[in-house]
């Protein structure tokens, strides 16, 4: 008899095991009583607070979506609500690649930071948390029309075009989070990541489509506002899961404008509150500047302008030819000839650093070749073997001999000048150029075999240690205790004077505090008085 699958098990199974490796089990258990304070804390104040000033689906979205104010939703209440939405989620840890975050949300998978943030970071955290994710992302889902602009904004992100310095500003948020989290990281340790921040953001040459894609991101999932413009209503996750910031918003040091795509333009700062905030006319908007946005990206484009964004950005990216295959590698040189290429190219021949990767229709062709590639456009066909002389209307000639699928002996010349290609490679022609992606043609493919290393978690993990090994084991009892208490749902006069008298121990914790006086408003002043 076949197991019967929970609805987190059976959501993991539907993903491709390159997005498996980035999702961990939520281990409900490894919440401390302090965390379930936190959220409850947090949650209630924020339903409390955004009654008024939340989109009308968040509340309902709420209930829709398996989110309580009581206690940390877990992954399979959330999944079993949320397949009825057509959608799922699934656990991580921190800050994951960009490419996995939108091409999980692509396959509308809510990636879901399995952590929680600390009590002393209960306003706001600079890593994502279950808070962010759960009660900011998900209850807006439950409307179609927003739900269908997250799942077309994961693709767009996914297909957009980083560049090298993107994937090192990503890794230094990362580590920067992972820092701030970590109650025992000292001064320098925190100057240290912030520094290196710093020196990453610098460096960056130029405005990515990653970049262009994120911001719009920003702008509309994370901190974006919808209805008229003089009395707009919050659906941003950044906005909805942070009582300081959804205050912010509606105060005089905002100016509010209305959404276009001129959006993924502005710059935005994670470190402070925004002076600016863009409103959507309702959610079908969002969609639409989301398509005006894409237009202009290279995997829709194509062409110079794609080979271009692929050249300068120096990453692993996927060219579509016109016979439908693809090839994945580094654009490392482009060269262009006297006369158009043909279909309105000005490249001649694109050369791609190895190793690379041929797919058609996002399934990889053969395994990937250590190898560079030449891809050569114009109207010509590279034969399956032998030897071969090729003209193309550019002025490119090339020659060489094909054996076992690979060009050796490989020349190229365009008019009188000789190209510095290599003697072998990989070698393909095309006429036209319809499009040029982010990342590879096969993900699964190519991260099998090239892709980075699994998630270095180690950080990640010692800074969860450090968190759990703080909270004293009767101070844990403590929390639990006066839940249990409240559950009850018969308040034991006595049993919570004996619990304050107890927290004044620990003169640190105010959420103890605070959850105690919700009990009886008037018990601290009587704690004091024994």
């Amino acid at each position: 008899m076949a197991a019967v699958l929970t609805p987190s098990e059976r959501a993991l199974n539907q993903l491709p095991p390159h997005l498996r490796r980035y999702v961990v089990a939520q281990d409900y258990g490894a919440y401390t009583p302090r965390d379930q304070a936190v959220w409850r804390h947090i949650l209630r104040r924020l339903v409390r607070h955004l009654s008024a000033r939340a989109h009308p689906s968040y509340l309902r979205g709420l209930e829709a979506t398996g989110i309580g104010v009581e206690r940390i939703p877990s992954m399979d209440e959330m999944n079993e609500r949320l397949s009825r939405l057509g959608w799922s989620a699934v656990s991580v840890r921190g800050f994951i690649p960009p490419a996995v975050f939108t091409e999980l949300q692509a396959m509308r998978v809510l990636a879901v930071a399995a952590d929680i943030r600390t009590h002393e970071h209960i306003e706001y955290t600079p890593a994502p948390d279950i808070v962010h994710e759960s009660a900011g992302h998900a209850p807006i889902l439950a409307d179609p029309a927003y739900a269908a602009f997250l799942q077309k904004a994961g693709e767009i992100g996914f297909r957009a075009i980083a560049s090298l310095e993107d994937q090192e500003i990503y890794e230094a948020i990362r580590a920067l989070s992972i820092v701030k989290e970590d109650p025992s990281a000292g001064a320098a340790e925190v100057a240290r990541a912030e520094r290196r921040l710093e020196e990453a953001s610098a460096a960056r040459r130029y405005v990515s489509e990653a970049t262009r894609a994120s911001r719009l991101y920003w702008w509309t999932a994370e901190y974006g506002l919808v209805g008229p413009l003089e009395d707009p209503k919050i659906y941003g996750a950044g906005l909805l899961s942070s009582i300081g910031e959804s205050t912010h918003c509606f105060s005089s040091e905002v100016e509010r404008l209305p959404l276009s795509v001129a959006a993924a333009e502005v710059e935005f700062d994670i470190t402070r509150m925004q002076p600016q905030l863009f409103v959507a006319r309702g959610f079908e908007q969002l969609s639409e500047v989301v398509d005006e946005l894409a237009r202009t990206l290279a995997f829709r484009r194509g062409g110079d302008h794609g080979l271009g964004e692929a050249h300068r950005a120096r990453t692993v990216n996927h060219l579509q030819l016109s016979d439908g295959t693809a090839v994945t590698g580094v654009v490392e040189s482009l060269f262009q000839g006297p006369r158009p290429a043909g279909d309105g190219l000005a490249t001649a021949l694109a050369l791609l650093r190895g190793p690379v990767l041929l797919s058609r229709a996002g399934k990889a062709v053969g395994a990937p070749q250590h190898l560079p590639a030449v891809v050569a456009f114009g109207e010509a066909r590279v034969p399956p073997e032998g030897s071969f002389c090729l003209s193309f209307a550019s002025g490119l000639a090339l020659s060489g001999r094909i054996v076992e699928g690979v060009a050796t002996d490989l020349h190229a010349a365009l008019g009188s000048r000789e190209l510095p290609v290599p003697q072998q490679a990989v070698l393909l022609a095309s006429q036209a150029l319809p499009a040029v992606a982010g990342g590879p043609g096969d993900p699964g493919a190519w991260d099998w075999h090239f892709g980075a290393p699994a998630p270095d978690e180690e950080g990640e993990a010692r800074a969860r240690e450090h968190r759990a090994s703080a909270l004293p084991p009767r101070l844990a009892e403590l929390y639990w205790s006066v839940r249990a208490l409240r559950e009850s749902g018969r308040i034991d006069a006595a049993r919570l004077a004996e619990l304050a008298r107890e927290a004044r121990r620990f003169p640190d914790e105010w959420l103890l505090r605070a959850e105690l006086d919700e009990l009886d408003p008037g018990l601290e002043a009587a704690a004091a008085a024994h």
